[in-house]
């Protein structure tokens, strides 16, 4: 059996709103060793539990799926983990009920405030009983394939330095630097235009891409990486956006009308749905207006 553990982020979008309580707005001020023990407690307590891979939603979760069957087809016997601010480190099978917590600075339902509260969060909800050690997955499978956003590798950071001392094969996609031990394949934004899709799924998308690189179930090899590197120079195409500034009251009618339509969505995404209708507007300029339209 040729095993190889992937881990994935969780998405925002859920398949059914989370209770009152399972919003981390919803948690009392104080430290993060308190707040991450009282949102353990609801967890434990909580109803109308699903297995993760039905929780999730969108075309990121979609594509991460999806990983399983190219990773199959390269030679390996895949195993789907996801990396969730709200879970820890879970296999898509584990049963959680819906939530609504993120890294994403600024977010409502962000947990934390800064990076290193990030990383403190991150090695709390690992102590809980379901989540799953990152280097004893990758150790016991010789391998492992994990692909982050930078926010979730910053959050990650001690648990990748650990992984990348085991001396598994180890493929980070994504991420946000260079770690000893582990090969790793930054987000390629002019990779977007033979990939296709969203940036936010472009992670997904390249390490389906890698896989389809790969062969007699190796993980990494010279020729592998070789032939990657090759198909990199002649896939990437630098991304010329070509956006039509707009003024404030158009921003807040979009913004008024998503928010309508999809309630849950964070102000990034919406920024990001902006942004891919060809409508320009700076980020802090988004920011200010979706808080004085939405609040925080």
């Amino acid at each position: 059996m040729n095993e190889l553990p992937i881990v994935v982020t969780c998405t925002d979008r859920k398949a059914s709103p989370p209770t009152a309580d399972l919003h981390a707005r919803a948690l009392p001020e104080g430290e993060v060793p308190q707040r991450a023990t009282e949102w353990a407690r609801r967890l434990r307590t909580a109803q109308d539990l699903r297995p993760l891979e039905g929780l999730y939603q969108g075309d990121q979760w979609r594509r991460a799926l999806l990983l399983t069957a190219t990773a199959t087809r390269a030679g390996f016997a895949p195993r789907l983990y996801v990396a969730s601010a709200g879970l820890g480190l879970r296999p898509v099978s584990s049963l959680a009920p819906s939530y609504a917590a993120t890294f994403m600075p600024r977010h409502a339902d962000s947990v934390v405030s800064s990076t290193v509260q990030a990383s403190h969060w991150w090695d709390h909800l690992q102590h809980m009983d379901d989540s799953c050690g990152l280097s004893q997955i990758a150790t016991a499978a010789g391998r492992a394939l994990v692909v982050l956003s930078e926010t979730y590798a910053q959050a990650m950071h001690n648990e990748l330095l650990a992984l990348g001392a085991t001396g598994a094969d180890v493929v980070l996609i994504g991420g946000a630097c260079n770690l000893d031990g582990v090969l790793r394949v930054p987000a390629n934004a002019a990779l977007r235009y033979t990939l296709g899709g969203t940036l936010t799924s472009l992670n997904v998308r390249t390490a389906a891409t890698w896989l389809e690189h790969c062969t007699s179930g190796r993980l990494i090899t010279h020729e592998a990486q070789a032939r990657w590197d090759a198909w990199v120079l002649q896939a990437a195409r630098p991304e010329r956006y070509s956006r039509t500034p707009v003024s404030d009251e158009m921003v807040i009618s979009f913004i008024q009308e998503m928010k309508s339509l999809h309630p849950d969505s964070s102000r990034t995404r919406l920024l990001r749905l902006f942004r891919d209708k060809g409508m320009a507007c700076e980020q802090k300029r988004f920011a200010d207006l979706y808080t004085a339209t939405i609040g925080r």
